[in-house]
């Protein structure tokens, strides 16, 4: 009886898996997680997420100077009120959505009418006014187009002067703001 017990002990090391790592394989594994890690990361902040950092005021006060802006390339069925990304001579850009497909807008003295309505914009401390040489009033949005605003209206460039955007060229849709103060 205690050879049969000898003899299953011995079987059972024989097929437990003790293997040792050495220390180079070690970091070779190490290097393999975060290489695979950094891997995930810029395939998401390529394909589904993107930063964009606020290069002027023409957004304040609810998108400042130096801040950052995470978005989401996927979504791009926008509505009124909301912030997407756009690029324009080569720079991206934050704006505002005031209007979408099948929307009229003007600029009148009044200020922005979208449909005939005066637009009630609270966080708008400035004026909505045309630039000469931009674009022509009243403006019909026609299918797949958004009509951006800068919220500092005096500083932007915006669809006053370029005009209507074309929602496939736009970046996608800001869905939050990353305050950078002192970095």
């Amino acid at each position: 009886m205690a050879e049969i017990q000898q003899e299953i002990k011995a079987a059972g090391k024989n097929h437990e898996s003790t293997k040792e790592y050495s220390l180079g394989e070690e970091i070779l594994f190490l290097l393999a997680k975060i290489a695979g890690i950094i891997l995930a990361f810029l395939l998401v902040f390529t394909f589904l997420f993107g930063l964009c950092r606020n290069q002027d005021a023409s957004m304040g006060p609810s998108v400042k100077d130096g801040d950052l802006v995470m978005f989401y390339r996927l979504d791009k069925n926008y509505i009124a009120r909301d912030a997407l990304v756009l690029e324009f001579k080569g720079q991206k850009q934050i704006r505002r959505v005031v209007a979408t497909a099948g929307d009229t807008v003007d600029i009148t003295e009044e200020g922005l009418l979208v449909n005939g309505a005066l637009q009630q914009e609270p966080e708008i401390y400035s004026p909505t006014q045309r630039y000469e040489n931009g674009a022509e009033f009243p403006l019909t949005l026609n299918e797949g187009e958004v009509f951006v605003l800068g919220d500092s209206r005096v500083n932007a460039t915006d669809s006053r002067i370029y005009g209507a955007v074309k929602v496939k060229d736009t970046l996608g849709k800001v869905m939050t703001v990353l305050r950078r103060r002192n970095i």
